[in-house]
């Protein structure tokens, strides 16, 4: 659907019904027909502790910007760190692929030939000839309907359950215990006192191991490896500006060229747009056109709520944008584009990590903001499955829409593409619509109850349409949004 205008509220509780935007164009999977399921995911940033391939990014940045120094060598291990096949193919063209074509069946048989053909063009976007908006939208989809941070990929398959590593427990104890091994050796050799060795190793005397030493074997928070202080002759300054998306933001209207530009060699780099797609209209579409209404309540956070971009700028110039959604409950990441020169930063792993920082921020003085969506987790896709590594997260169950830790939903997802995560068999769609009579239509320049205007109505087809609306937008929606119709 074209969403003119939304609020903050409506549209926090359609991503939690399974929806996502792309610019205006909001639209939800048809999760038991598409080939490959969407599943809503979100992260919970207060319980976050980052992995040990987190980690290996951010202290990678932090050596980038206080002494210049580029890391080389094998990232394999780290989740979205592309070979340039996977960056041409990652996440972002691949999810259009496979949904668009799979939904736009139903539409005509045309259409599906279209995308299949397209698909053999090695990714290139349909033409957008179509003269319907819907279809002109649906179209452009194929290029950003997503509605996701565009992170190439390349990560090692998770284990089975049962298998390998034990996902729930703490990340990086072996790696630790070895540091802290060493550490204990070093101080043993320097230790002028020679007391026996048993008893150094032990860590008892008070003048090797202070008492500050117990607070290092605390992990460090997010925030401290983000943060880390850097030497006044540091070689390189990162600051992260958040600027509202409207033109009538001074930041944003001083900075949209640069960051236009930017948008035109990622897309030409990365997803190998041809120049006439990469244009100020494709762009201004739908990475700065918002339906959502910027709110600014008291008890809000300082930013407010509504569509921002979250700039990057290195030494004065951008060299990456995440474009996010601030919503009662969630930030929510709807892309990112950055410069390809400075890939061997990590900028998509680096980008979720500070966009979960900066959720965390907002919790501090609005409690209820407190996860981190990340748009949609593919199973059956290997180059979508990073998303899972964004520990402790949840799926959004697509029948009850209920919200079932990733844990208990992978096995399950071994076995099958689409999966009911709600083991509760009574369970049902508690916002489902239950009296369509009381959805709100904009018809004729005047708002009524759905009862009210389908007397007016003879057309067979319409009744299924708006009843269909109903039953994916849930009842409390369809009774504060306005469908139009003509």
């Amino acid at each position: 659907m074209w969403a003119h205008s939304m609020t903050v509220q409506d549209y926090q509780d359609l991503i939690d019904r399974g929806w996502r935007r792309s610019g205006k164009y909001v639209y939800k999977p048809v999760m038991n027909q598409t080939c490959c399921p969407q599943y809503t995911i979100r992260c919970r940033p207060l319980q976050f502790q980052p992995s040990k391939s987190h980690k290996k990014v951010l202290k990678k940045m932090l050596k980038f910007l206080a002494k210049g120094e580029i890391s080389k060598g094998n990232y394999e291990d780290e989740p979205m760190e592309p070979t340039m096949e996977d960056t041409v193919a990652g996440d972002f063209g691949l999810i259009n692929k496979l949904d668009i074509q799979c939904d736009l069946k139903t539409f005509s048989d045309d259409l599906t030939e279209r995308f299949e053909s397209e698909e053999k063009k090695k990714g290139k976007s349909p033409k957008k000839e179509e003269s319907s908006e819907l279809i002109q939208s649906q179209a452009m989809e194929e290029k950003l309907g997503s509605g996701e941070p565009s992170h190439p990929v390349k990560v090692p398959s998770a284990p089975k359950p049962g298998k390998g590593a034990d996902l729930s427990k703490p990340p990086c104890r072996k790696a630790k215990e070895i540091r802290k091994e060493r550490k204990r050796l070093k101080l043993m050799q320097q230790n002028p006192a020679g007391q026996p060795e048993g008893f150094q190793a032990q860590g008892e005397s008070p003048s090797l191991f202070p008492p500050k030493a117990n607070k290092s074997n605390q992990p460090k928070s997010l925030e401290d490896l983000i943060f880390e202080s850097l030497p006044e002759n540091a070689s390189h300054k990162l600051e992260v500006r958040l600027v509202p998306v409207s033109f009538e933001d001074p930041e944003f209207k001083s900075s949209f060229s640069r960051s236009f530009s930017l948008y035109v060699k990622y897309q030409m780099a990365v997803h190998q747009d041809p120049p006439d797609e990469c244009g100020k209209t494709e762009f201004t579409r739908f990475l700065c056109s918002s339906p959502l209404e910027a709110e600014n309540p008291p008890n809000g956070p300082d930013c407010g709520y509504g569509s921002f971009h979250q700039q990057y700028w290195l030494d004065g110039r951008i060299i990456a944008v995440g474009v996010i959604d601030v919503l009662p409950y969630c930030v929510s990441s709807v892309y990112l584009y950055y410069d390809p020169d400075y890939s061997f930063l990590s900028l998509g792993v680096y980008s979720a990590l500070r966009e979960i920082a900066f959720t965390r921020q907002l919790h501090q003085k609005t409690s209820q903001l407190s996860y981190y969506y990340m748009g949609f987790y593919i199973h059956s896709c290997p180059k979508m499955k990073y998303k899972g590594q964004y520990r402790p997260s949840d799926l959004l169950c697509p029948e009850t829409y209920i919200w079932v830790p990733i844990e208990q939903c992978l096995p399950s997802l071994e076995n099958s593409k689409y999966c009911r995560f709600n083991q509760d068999p009574e369970a049902v769609d508690e916002g489902r619509s239950k009296d369509p009579d009381r959805l709100q239509v904009f018809y004729k320049k005047a708002i009524m109850p759905y009862g009210v205007y389908k007397k007016q109505q003879r057309d067979p087809g319409e009744e299924a349409a708006v009843l269909q609306y109903a039953r994916l937008v849930g009842q409390p929606c369809s009774e504060r949004m306005l469908l139009f119709r003509n």
